[in-house]
């Protein structure tokens, strides 16, 4: 009875641990897939005033860029701040970084003004098929793709959006009109009509250019604050630095003023901004159709008309974004999900398009203020949002006064970093082959954007097969070994396109030689083979066996010797160190290849073998 009663104790012990094995990994999968269950039980009122603060600095950076970016869209103001605010609600729930912030960027916006001929109907369509394309990759968990687009494609891609974006901000800062938006067009036409610049604006946006730079110099050389300093010196550098961090709202609040100041006394300078439409933006469903003066445009019509939009934005949105979360992540030691993250802009997208956005991704600029502000979680996000909704609710009479060439000058400043000048001396440095993807990559993107990343792709890809195809493979004859044996060492894996260049070093150093020599294959390097790769082996074997000489292998990892073993390859012979090798090419005595069985392998590879 006692024993039964013990048994019936373990096995309900047993049943709780496993009942609570299971609860912790259901909790582990929900925090996965909803991140905010992992903070959320942790907020603290010092996280709440920390994201507080890191919240309003962000949205008094974010409306003023807004209503630029929209510019660069070639949409009305409003719909950069129908963008705004989606994502700070969508990323607090399923975010991962507390950094990370989304909305419209300088690069979403150019290739928005792109695909979409300035139409708010297709630009609302296009976030929503792009939010639906990255959901699905998420869903499939496809972010794995985006690291074919190499480090020197993306950087040729920004390096030609900061050009394309900050030479399109010209006509505003200097007050033209009529100017066409395609690059070389825009670049001649501004050219051309370099004359009838407007004094006012002219000199409106170079003093707002001077002002920025100078609030962002003042923001980088700031001594950091310890509580060791007086009073009055904390106090002074924390107004310097929130000067600084809001610079956008400030600056564009002083043209603003100056516009208005003109307006009153009947003389007006400048190009203002205009009306903009009051009040929060309608919920409905994106336009699936559109009405024109020429009729109806159907979905099918509209879907064709975006082209390869369809795919470049989506694309470029979740790298952006996962480069911003990942660069964050590793400079603030914490972890982000790409493949959640993935998800956070999808259904941030999707959603955003009843809401009248455009599409948008994470912002490096407005991250940095993020985290700058001391930000703890993306809690931050909904002060953000919030004043976002405020400023549509009741500011938007206020915005008719900003001049175009102040916010020309925000524009111009947020894209200047995206110019990369180092990354052209650094690859000389490091690999100048890579100057090739990023050169195509950069100028081709001044024609069509597309071909511009779809080309430097494929030089990458190229340059990445070459190297897969013909690999280095070392001649250590002269070092490691006497006499007539020859060690080969491929220096890198073996597939099937690189077996024909493997087998031409071969002949060539081993049996093109006079006398033909025996060849040792260092395999220590390879970690898998393909069949190709098998036939082109049991071939060289043949060669060899012709010319009466041996081809051993040293080296082999177990898969690849489970392969070679089940091909059953004529006069296969293996060793498990180079010196036994040789030491059986050169017929010494005592010294035998393994047998093509199991039983003959060390101890160690047969319970490989057999796992």
């Amino acid at each position: 009875m006692l024993s039964s009663l013990k048994a019936l104790g373990q096995a309900r012990s047993s049943g709780s641990s496993m009942t609570l094995s299971t609860c912790c990994c259901s909790l582990s999968a929900w925090q996965r897939r909803l991140p905010i269950l992992a903070w959320l039980p942790q907020y603290s009122l010092q996280w709440m005033k920390m994201d507080f603060i890191a919240g309003l600095s962000v949205g008094l950076t974010v409306i003023p860029q807004a209503l630029a970016y929209a510019e660069v869209a070639g949409l009305l103001p409003q719909y950069g701040l129908y963008s705004a605010f989606m994502g700070c609600f969508v990323y607090f729930f399923l975010g991962t970084s507390r950094d990370v912030t989304l909305g419209p960027t300088a690069i979403m916006s150019l290739l928005v003004s792109f695909y979409t001929f300035h139409e708010p109907a297709y630009a609302v369509l296009l976030a929503f098929l792009s939010g639906c394309i990255q959901l699905a990759m998420g869903f499939l968990r496809l972010g794995f793709l985006l690291d074919f687009i190499s480090c020197p494609v993306i950087k040729g891609f920004t390096s030609a959006a900061a050009v394309t974006i900050g030479f399109g901000q010209i006509k505003n800062l200097l007050g033209l009109q009529n100017i066409p938006r395609q690059f070389f067009l825009q670049v001649y036409h501004t050219f051309l009509n370099i004359r009838e610049t407007r004094v006012g604006d002219a000199v409106l946006g170079l003093v707002c250019m001077v002002l920025l730079l100078m609030l962002k110099l003042m923001r980088d050389h700031m001594p950091p604050v310890n509580t060791e300093m007086p009073l009055g010196v904390r106090l002074s550098c924390g107004l310097v630095w929130t000067a600084a961090t809001a610079r956008n709202a400030l600056v564009v609040s002083f043209a603003a003023l100056v516009a208005y100041s003109f307006v009153v006394t009947g003389y007006q300078p400048f190009i203002l901004t205009g009306e903009i439409a009051k009040g929060l933006p309608p919920v409905r469903a994106p336009p699936f159709s559109v009405t024109t003066a020429n009729g109806t445009v159907s979905f099918t019509r509209m879907v064709q008309d975006m082209g390869a939009g369809l795919a470049v934005v989506p694309l470029m949105g979740l790298l952006e974004s996962i480069a911003v979360a990942k660069a964050f992540a590793s400079q603030n030691d914490y972890h982000v999900d790409a493949n959640q993250e993935l998800l956070a802009i999808g259904l941030t997208n999707m959603l955003g398009s009843f809401i009248s956005s455009y599409p948008v991704t994470g912002s490096f600029g407005r991250t940095a203020v993020n985290a700058q502000s001391g930000v703890c979680t993306p809690a931050g996000g909904l002060v953000t949002g919030a004043l976002v909704l405020l400023s549509l609710n009741y500011l938007t009479s206020l915005f008719y006064y900003i001049p175009k060439a102040a916010l020309a000058a925000v524009i111009i400043m947020a894209v200047a970093p995206l110019f990369d000048t180092k990354i052209f001396g650094t690859l000389w440095r490091v690999k100048r082959l890579d100057l090739l993807p990023l050169s195509v990559t950069f100028l081709l993107c001044f024609w069509e954007v597309q071909y511009g990343i779809l080309a430097g792709t494929l030089v990458s890809t190229l340059i990445l097969l070459h190297s897969v195809a013909r690999p280095k493979t070392q001649v250590l004859a002269g070092e490691v070994s006497e006499g007539s044996v020859l060690v080969l060492q491929p220096a890198s894996g073996l597939h099937f396109p690189a077996i024909e260049a493997l087998r031409d070093t071969v002949l060539s150093q081993a049996l093109e030689a006079s006398p033909p020599r025996s060849a040792v294959l260092e395999c220590s390097h390879i970690c898998s083979i393909d069949y190709t790769v098998v036939l082109g082996l049991a071939g060289l074997l043949e060669d060899f066996r012709k010319q009466h000489v041996s081809l051993v292998f040293v080296g082999l990892q177990v898969p690849v010797l489970r392969t070679l073993l089940a091909a059953d390859l004529k006069g296969f012979q293996y060793f498990p160190t180079l010196e036994e090798a040789e030491k059986y090419l050169r017929q010494e005595p005592g010294t035998e290849p393994y047998n093509i069985c199991e039983d003959s392998f060390p101890e160690h590879k047969v319970t490989l073998l057999k796992a």
